[in-house]
Parts: structure tokens; sequence; C-alpha cells
């Protein structure tokens, strides 16, 4: 486990990333937990630090429909306008005609399995090369706003026909709330957050959690980190269940390891053994999730981490269809949030991990090549 260590360590030293902590964990139990770096001038980074963890709130966004899919309330199935009329009101973005967006109406209606999966048509600026063009064209709210308005953004293709990295999970928040009755924020916490000991995930920053929060850093065109201001918007119209989260590489390992223990952790049950089979599952069909190439090089690089693995997605995870040499398994779940908090978790090996700092642009190259020596030290072990 040293090698662990001196993983993290050289990490910082080579300024890979600014800091970092990591933790691995099974079902039962940490494994292993590292730290290296300040996540703040003169404060260690560590388990209990802060992070804005931006789309690892999706997993947890996804999680709350699936509970409500669990108890007979959802379905996969379920037309998303069924739930809430207003989702019937966007329209396949068809075209410009010079600057004036083209529409039509789309051929099929998104549902829960859709939004869930980024089939839904529905796509974020930072991949897509249309939507850049179409938010100047309209001046139109992005999600990242916190306004309701963020969510009435075109759909880009029919749905079901294609995988596009979006606002659905977003989308996928409002319907837990029109069907449950509960705010999400509220939700969450008591169906999730309270039965798995998670005390510092919450959709603001709260008293206790405030003087752990890590700053945020970017490279600069020189290469060397500075401060960087982002935040998800506090106080919004919409907890958006795409980015709204803060939490902990404590807390989200708890999470992590409640799929390891088919639902359950500690007694607590989230989910039935038959609904984490589920959700764990390929729900894109013959679908593969393409490599994502950026149109905001300041923000992300390039994603496409296996390029020789047919990744799908499950119902709330990026999921793995074959092996990985020397690191996970078929059937892992992953995914990350755009200051570089990334997880994976492994259920035919029973591991579950998170590699977390604050840092843009997201997946530079530094920094996978991190995630990927980190991960095979923690095979390396089995």
């Amino acid at each position: 486990m040293a090698d662990h260590q001196s993983i993290l360590d050289a990490a910082v030293e080579n300024q890979d990333v600014p800091f970092v902590v990591a933790a691995t964990a099974s079902a039962e139990e940490v494994t292993w937990m590292g730290a290296s770096g300040e996540r703040a001038p003169g404060q260690a980074a560590g388990m209990d630090t802060v992070y804005r963890i931006f789309s690892m709130t999706k997993a947890i966004g996804s999680t709350a429909a699936m509970i409500l899919i669990d108890r007979g309330k959802l379905s996969m199935d379920t037309p998303v306008g069924a739930i809430i009329p207003s989702f019937e009101t966007l329209q396949v973005l068809d075209g410009f005609d010079g600057d004036t967006p083209r529409y039509r109406a789309p051929a099929t209606p998104a549902t829960v399995r859709h939004l869930a999966t980024h089939t839904s048509g529905l796509a974020y600026e930072f991949w897509n090369t249309e939507m850049p063009r179409w938010f100047e064209a309209t001046g139109h709210p992005s999600i990242l706003t916190g306004q309701k308005a963020g969510l009435m953004t075109p759909l880009m293709f029919d749905p079901g026909t294609a995988w596009d990295y979006g606002t659905g999970i977003d989308w996928l928040g409002q319907v837990v709330e029109a069907v449950d009755g509960r705010r999400i924020d509220q939700f969450c916490r008591e169906e999730i957050f309270e039965p798995l000991g998670m005390a510092d995930t919450a959709c603001e920053i709260e008293d206790h959690m405030a003087d752990r929060l890590a700053g945020v850093k970017a490279r600069g065109e020189d290469g060397t980190f500075g401060d960087f201001d982002l935040s998800p918007p506090p106080s919004p119209e919409v907890y958006g269940m795409g980015h709204a989260l803060y939490s902990t590489p404590h807390d989200y390992l708890r999470f992590l390891r409640m799929f390891l223990g088919r639902g359950a952790l500690d007694g607590n049950r989230v989910l039935s053994e038959d609904a984490v089979d589920q959700m764990l599952a390929n729900q894109i069909g013959d679908l593969s999730i393409p490599k994502m190439v950026t149109v905001a090089p300041p923000v992300t690089a390039d994603f496409d981490p296996f390029p020789d693995t047919r990744t799908t997605h499950s119902f709330g995870f990026m999921r793995v269809e074959a092996d990985v040499p020397g690191m996970r398994s078929a059937g892992s779940q992953a995914w990350a949030g755009v200051l570089n908090t990334h997880y994976w978790f492994d259920p035919a090996k029973n591991i579950a991990a998170v590699l977390m700092t604050q840092s843009l642009p997201f997946v530079e190259p530094p920094y996978m090549t991190l995630y990927a020596d980190f991960e095979r030290a923690v095979y390396a072990d089995l």
C-alpha cells in the first residue's frame, strides 16, 4: 500500500494536481486512504475535505429515481412528459437558418431511462458543437445558472438514438420531485444521506462544512495552477441533480459501498438487491459512449478513458463491458465531476475507490496518468 501514497505524493510534487485525496473500500470497510498536498493554504487535504462534486451528483440523482422505481411509484419506461408536461415542449434542434435556430418535433418521446442514461437528446455545451451556437443565438440561460429556465434547452437528437452528455439528470431530479412531492434536496437527505451516514453531503455549504471546503485551481497558460472561482449556484430556483452537491471522500465512499453491499450499508437498506442489479445493468443496448471531444479546452480535455474497451451506461453510471487488463473488471461502474473528482466501483472484485482534487481542466492528461497509475496500484495488491 505504500506505493499508493508515493503515487499521490509524486503527482502533487510534479504539479499534476494541486492536492489529492484517495481511498479504497470494500462493502465491509475502508481498506486504504491517503492524501497529499494542501486543500487551502496551511490546511492539509483529508478524507473530511469538502468538495464541489459537480457531476458526481448525477449518480445520487439517479439513485433517487431508482428508489421510486423500487417502490413501484415510477418506471424506467415512463414518458417524461407524462410526469412533467412542460418537457413535451422541447423540440429537436434541426439546424440554423443564418443565426436563427430551426426545430422539429422529436420522433419518439423521451423516457425516464433516457434521462438517466444521457440518451434523451439533451446535451451540455462543453462537448456538443451545436449547443454553444444555440446559447449564443438565443441568449438562453445555462442550467449552471440555477434558473429553472436553464432546463428548457432543445434536444440534439431523437431520444434513444444516440448518447450525448447533458442535463438529463437535472430533469430526472424534477421527475422525482413531481412523483414524490418532496423537493429533491430533502428527498436525497432523508432517503440517501441520512440512512448512509453522509452527514457532510448537501446542496449548500452548511456551517459545519464551511471551514473544510477546498479551494479550486485552474491550470494557466504557463502550466502552473492558479486560484479559480467555480461552485454550484447557491440558493437556485432548481437544485440540478447533475451538479448541485458538495460532499467529502468519506461520504461518497459510503455511497459507493452501498452498491457493493447490494443496496445496504451497515444494516440500512436504500435499495433492494433486485433494484441494484437493474440499476447497474447496461441500459442503452447496442449504443456505446463515444469519445467526448472538447469544445471548451480551458474547462475540459477530451474524454476517452478506455479506447479499447466498450463502455455503455447503466441507470446511474458509465459501465465497462469487458475486463480492462490490470485494472477494473467487466461490469464496473464509474463517473466523475468536472473539478476532477473521480470514482469507480467494481462489484466483481468488491472494490470501490475515490480519487479527488479540485482542478481544471477536467481529465487533462496529467490527471488521467495519475488516475491510471493509482488504479493499477490498487489492482496490483489483489
